[in-house]
């Protein structure tokens, strides 16, 4: 089921164009992401990385080029967008296919040393509270004392009308940088779904999706801080946020304090 190089290219520039869409400032929080990240390594010779929710590797391929000397695990159970991460960032990690929330998740990652962070983007929405928590224990149990969580993704705040108000701000923010002229979301995979090199990768997506069926439950910052605290992190703070897109960060016991990145706070939000 492999592909091209120049097929799997073109899919994730495409992949990258249409995410524009929904990440507001989705460049600036790949940023703040890694600057998390290099706070927590700081001092590391082989810092050991995961990304969550990996996709075709674009967070994965970020912090590669920005740690060249980390050691980056990619986990997604999706085929082919981890084909298409595999053969575009080959380099980038060793890339993992994996039900991130089922029991027994993480023993297909295969790590034989404590994380020094685990990063997502916009990926661990999907899952419902029970497997978030079963999640978030899972991390705090692969992390060293002073790891750190990273998740960039949209949170609503509590309040419904508070909700609807910080979900404008970042779509009016998106208009403004021109993310509603790309290509959308559902015209990539139409498109996707119609190139005959992609077709067995399709065949396998649709089986799986039909075993492992999740869905987009909305879980507030506070929730998601709730349950971190409940998993074992010491401590959960925002760090960046634009409208209802933030980076929130969940720190091991044993960390220096995660500094908010000077000048980011209120500057616009991923993908």
């Amino acid at each position: 089921m492999g592909v091209s190089m120049a097929t799997a290219r073109d899919w994730v520039e495409r992949w990258e164009r249409q995410q524009e869409r929904y990440a507001v400032d989705r460049e600036e929080r790949f940023t703040v992401i890694a600057d998390v990240v290099e706070h927590t390594v700081a001092g590391r010779a082989r810092p050991l990385l995961l990304d969550l929710g990996c996709g075709p590797g674009s967070l994965a391929a970020r912090l590669a080029a920005r740690f060249p000397h980390a050691e980056v695990v990619a986990a997604d159970m999706d085929p082919l967008l981890l084909e298409l991460g595999r053969t575009h960032h080959a380099d980038a990690a060793r890339y993992v296919d994996t039900v991130i929330g089922e029991e027994g998740w993480t023993d297909a990652l295969g790590l034989e040393r404590p994380l020094d962070a685990a990063v997502s983007t916009t990926a661990l929405h999907y899952l419902p509270e029970r497997a978030l928590l079963r999640t978030y224990r899972a991390l705090a149990s692969l992390l060293r004392p002073g790891g750190v969580l990273v998740n960039g993704d949209h949170f609503p705040p509590d309040a419904e009308p508070c909700s609807d108000l910080t979900a404008h701000v970042g779509r009016r923010r998106s208009e403004r940088t021109g993310g509603r002229g790309q290509e959308d979301w559902r015209s990539w995979w139409d498109a996707a779904a119609r190139d005959p090199e992609l077709a067995d990768l399709f065949d396998e997506r649709a089986r799986r999706q039909a075993v492992h069926a999740g869905g987009d439950e909305p879980v507030t910052a506070r929730r998601h801080a709730e349950l971190l605290r409940r998993a074992g992190f010491a401590h959960v703070v925002p760090v960046w946020q634009f409208g209802d897109s933030a980076v929130l960060v969940a720190v091991m016991d044993g960390a220096r304090a995660v500094r908010t990145p000077v000048g980011t706070r209120g500057r616009g939000g991923d993908g």
